[in-house]
């Protein structure tokens, strides 16, 4: 990061975010901050109260972004997993062998056994 002009003139919003978060991720202190960029402390705070607001609404998107995305993963996951399961099932009603209850967890051994059923039934 650049140090911003000589005092008096005026500094990109894009600094004035980069500092307050080299700030509030604890990089940095507020003493520190003011000594390496040649800021005084009253301006640094003014920059944090100001724009505390721009800072937690782009948090808040990024977090809303980063829920969707996760879930849009447990759903694909879900999926596999299934499908996983179909496959195996399938596998023992062809082969005969309870492959899932000796080497699978006991409630996804149990799940096979349900999806087995159910083909069965069908």
């Amino acid at each position: 990061m650049q140090n911003p002009p000589r005092r008096g003139k005026e500094v990109s919003f894009s600094f004035k975010i980069a500092v307050i978060e080299q700030i509030n991720n604890g990089q940095i202190s507020v003493n520190h901050a003011s000594k390496k960029y040649n800021i005084s402390r009253s301006t640094i705070d003014y920059w944090m109260k100001k724009l505390s607001n721009y800072a937690s609404k782009s948090k808040a998107m990024c977090k809303d972004q980063e829920i969707k995305k996760l879930k849009e993963r447990i759903e694909s996951l879900g999926f596999i997993k299934d499908f996983q399961q179909d496959m195996i099932a399938e596998f023992e009603n062809i082969t005969g062998e309870e492959l899932s209850k000796k080497y699978l967890p006991e409630h996804l051994a149990n799940e096979i056994q349900l999806k087995k059923k159910k083909k069965l039934t069908k």
